[in-house]
């Protein structure tokens, strides 16, 4: 029995007729019904920009007589009532996914922690791709009737805004979120006071408060440690994300592995089935083993009941992004904790003891697979990565026995499919056609779409695209005051009608941003070349601490500016997911260039081909699995390289190639009718096959079917 409520911070002012926008605007279900913003855009389409599509912040600051006008407005009243309709059948929907097919199941609980979830630009409390990643598990989930909850995060300062300067460094800025302007709502007890779990640290105990974010039928809750009685120190440990400093690092860490399983049992929940996204939350599971011991278990006992409930994700390939910890730091952290397992150190430090050439450490993606039952890659490719590289865990076992599966990454269509093409898409393929975006079938219906009407919405989505690149340089310029020089950069001599390659994604150096300017002379030739131009759109941020690739974004950004390029490189600083979507919607080629296999899975491609965009990548991550040779184009081969310059020199070879070769012919080749026929047969490929294996809500069932409810089963 639940012994708390939640309470929204606001209470709008709101005419009776139109009440419910209130609590449309604290259910995130709005963030994936582009239909449903237009409410709240209709009623003030200026201050709906200027609050960054905020509806909170919009109805505590929009003009009552505003208010008063749409709610005697028929067009609109009808409008919002079939809005209403929508959500509230929605949010009672009993014949769901999940009820149809796993309805015997419904009293276990899924539990999925994750350090980030990327909900919507309103909310940043995300870096990059594994928070996006979290944001759409948490919203097919919804979709699905999966009964699932969420443990995150509730960053009090959030990721940093992204600044460029003259010479093309990167400048992070925080601003203190305000809470009471975020769709997030304080859970609080029977005597109207936030609730808190606490955690240990050396010397002292920590007290995280919760709060509550409402994912459609998903709830997410968040921990947040600016609490009074915590120290000043304390009450930072949860103000930004991904902290170099391990004592930080490794705090957050157990606030929210331990912390987030307290936070859980506080609220009443009992999960049969616990989700590592990636190492950060691993404590968690060394948490649910004490629960174990204190109950009268064996630590061996214990940690077998928790393995046949929790699955592990690991998601990079990559040594920086599977956290390692000295063992002095175990030593000072969990002294104590050690004896709650009935442990000494040394067992202890056996489970995640990670034995490399300088010396030993302890790995949170190490104790993580030794703890679960279950455990997925995130693409073909990265399994048989994750299988070879942890293989050292199962010595006695060959790498393709390693039981570590995949699962490729998808999509949440609602939150990234452009607004017009949903309702193309609804036209020729079904009024009930996003209940079905896996359906292989249903896709191959995009070939009834009359070329002439999807040339259309694509070309209205690269002028929109156009259009909020110049408003952007327009606000820079007068508010910000940078360089003539900066304003070029931000695009403002971009040509709507001229082909446009997009490259957005986080400034990694293996991800090889500069790959295309590698022959600086040849670029020149190619996209200044007359009658045939093309535009190439830079976006991305380097983590505040990594130098190499903020020095990436610099030599990227010192290119973009050259006068020989004409205004057709750019560079937009401040990459979030409101400039995402414009992007994924509106360039006409998506280009990823990682050094292979460095990229676990990607998803940006995977957006950009749901809105009819061509993707021009590596063979790595999904691409390996999506490309078929008609649905885009390849940049090299799946050819393994010992030497990194070699494969930089083939790979880009290919992609100058390819691009002079096939792409730039092939979209300036037109027919009669102005239409680039063979372009937009080329562009159905891709939808048709892309879309649907590469939907979020593929995945989700995959994770259902293949992990979660074998789990169950067993029990």
């Amino acid at each position: 029995m639940k012994n708390y409520h939640i309470e929204p911070p606001n209470h709008f002012s709101l005419p009776r007729r139109i009440r419910r926008l209130g609590e449309l605007a604290y259910n995130l279900w709005w963030t994936w019904n582009p239909d449903v913003q237009r409410l709240f855009k209709r009623i003030d389409i200026d201050l709906w920009e200027q609050t960054n599509h905020n509806p909170i912040r919009f109805l505590r600051q929009v003009e009552l007589p505003k208010l008063n006008a749409v709610a005697h407005d028929s067009y609109y009243l009808d409008f919002y009532d079939r809005a209403i309709l929508a959500f509230t059948r929605y949010m009672n929907n009993d014949n769901t996914w999940y009820k149809r097919n796993h309805g015997q199941s419904q009293e276990e609980l899924i539990a999925y922690f994750s350090t980030e979830f990327g909900l919507h630009e309103t909310l940043p409390i995300y870096a990059g791709g594994l928070g996006i990643l979290s944001g759409d598990h948490v919203k097919e989930a919804s979709d699905l009737g999966l009964p699932l909850v969420a443990i995150g995060f509730l960053y009090t300062r959030g990721y940093f805004t992204q600044k460029i300067s003259e010479d093309g460094w990167q400048e992070a800025h925080y601003v203190r979120l305000k809470f009471d302007e975020l769709p997030v709502s304080p859970v609080l007890d029977e005597n109207d006071s936030q609730l808190t779990v606490s955690v240990n640290l050396p010397g002292r105990s920590v007290k995280a408060c919760i709060w509550q974010i409402q994912v459609g039928r998903t709830p997410l809750y968040l921990l947040d440690s600016d609490v009074e009685d915590n120290t000043p120190e304390d009450r930072e440990l949860t103000a930004r994300l991904y902290s170099s400093d391990l004592d930080l690092r490794i705090s957050q860490e157990i606030v929210l592995g331990i912390g987030g399983v307290r936070a859980l049992r506080k609220l009443g929940y009992n999960p049969g089935v616990w989700h590592m996204n990636e190492g950060h939350s691993a404590f968690m599971a060394l948490e649910r083993a004490r629960e174990f011991v204190k109950a009268g278990h064996t630590f061996e006992k214990a940690k077998e009941l928790v393995k046949k409930e929790t699955v592990f994700t690991t998601h990079t390939p990559v040594p920086a992004g599977n956290d390692e910890f000295p063992l002095w730091l175990i030593d000072k952290y969990f002294s104590d904790y050690m004896s709650e397992l009935s442990l000494n150190r040394e067992e202890f430090i056996d489970l995640a003891r990670h034995k490399v050439s300088w010396g030993e450490t302890f790995g949170m993606s190490i104790l993580a697979m030794h703890l679960s039952e279950l455990r997925n890659g995130v693409s073909e490719l990265h399994g048989q990565v994750a299988r070879e590289m942890w293989n050292f865990l199962w010595p006695d076992r060959k790498a393709e026995e390693v039981p570590i599966t995949h699962i490729t990454n998808g999509i949440h269509t609602g939150t990234w499919l452009a607004r017009r093409l949903r309702h193309l898409y609804g036209r020729y393929l079904g009024r009930d056609w996003l209940e079905h975006i896996d359906n292989q079938e249903m896709w191959e219906a995009i070939d009834n779409i009359p070329d002439e009407e999807l040339w259309a919405v694509r070309r209205h989505l690269k002028r929109k695209l156009v259009f909020y690149m110049r408003e952007r340089a327009r606000e820079q310029w007068l508010y910000d005051g940078v360089h003539p020089v900066q304003v070029v950069a931000a695009g403002t001599l971009l040509n709507p009608y001229t082909l446009t390659i997009g490259f957005a994604r986080r400034f990694a150096t293996y991800k090889r941003a500069d790959l295309i300017l590698s022959d600086f002379n040849r670029l020149l030739e190619l996209i200044n070349r007359p009658n045939r131009p093309v535009q190439i759109i830079f976006a991305g941020k380097s983590h505040p601490d990594d130098n190499p690739g903020k020095l990436l974004i610099q030599k990227v950004y010192r290119m973009v500016k050259k006068a020989e390029t004409g205004g057709r490189l750019v560079f937009l600083e401040d990459y979030d997911m409101n400039l995402a979507r414009y992007l994924v919607q509106g360039v006409d080629v998506w280009l990823n260039t990682p050094r292979r296999p460095n990229e676990a899975s990607g998803t940006s491609g995977e957006k950009a081909a749901l809105n009819g965009v061509l993707n021009f990548s590596v063979l790595d991550g999904w691409w390996r699995e999506g490309y078929n040779g008609h649905n885009g184009w390849a940049i090299g081969d799946e050819t393994d390289y010992e030497n990194h310059d070699l494969q930089d020199q083939m790979d880009a070879e290919s992609l100058y190639n390819t691009l002079e070769n096939e792409i730039i012919p092939l979209y300036y080749d037109r027919s009669s009718g102005n239409l680039p026929v063979e372009w937009i047969a080329r562009m159905k490929e891709s939808i048709r096959t892309l879309a649907p294996q590469f939907s979020m809500r593929r995945m989700i069932k995959d994770y259902a079917n293949d992990l979660y409810f074998p789990l169950i089963d067993k029990k």
